[in-house]
């Protein structure tokens, strides 16, 4: 059976930056599972995965725009500390959801404080940054017409109701 579009699939990966630094793997855990063509996973890697079988080992390398996106300046704001209501002891590196630039909810992370200042970055941790994966695909399957309709795996590896 080959990679195609509402398959689930099962892979072993390792992530790496530019640097040869491991910043994810599934090395001693369980294969992360997705659903094929559903967006669960970045599209330079999605796309590098279509029409691969079980087996199969890779190398790939993705730039930042089928990754994460550009770094974009846009998403980084000073806040005053009053903005953070019920927020006693504020700290770098704390997460948020915050209303983005077109309405929608997003993550911003915490950059730095200074004074009544917060400063807050609603990028991706990997943005900006092309990736490499070393993947190796493990199982294949038909996913479910539940799964499908849910746009993610459910299961053993994927996400349970």
């Amino acid at each position: 059976m080959l990679i195609a579009l509402n398959k689930a699939v099962s892979i072993d990966y390792t992530l790496t930056n530019d640097a040869g630094e491991v910043i994810d793997s599934s090395a001693g855990g369980a294969p992360l599972v997705y659903l094929h063509g559903a967006g669960n996973i970045i599209a330079g890697l999605e796309k590098a995965l279509l029409g691969k079988q079980v087996g199969d080992e890779l190398d790939v390398t993705v730039e930042p725009e089928d990754a994460y996106g550009e770094y974009s300046a846009e998403l980084v704001a000073t806040l005053n500390r009053s903005m953070f209501e019920g927020v006693d002891e504020m700290e770098v590196g704390m997460q948020f959801h915050a209303s983005g630039p077109d309405g929608s909810m997003q993550i911003v992370t915490v950059r730095e404080l200074e004074g009544d200042d917060v400063i807050v970055d609603g990028n991706h941790p990997l943005a900006g940054q092309r990736l490499s994966f070393k993947v190796k695909v493990v199982d294949i399957r038909d996913a479910s017409d539940e799964e499908v309709a849910h746009g993610h795996v459910h299961g053993e590896g994927g996400h349970q109701h």
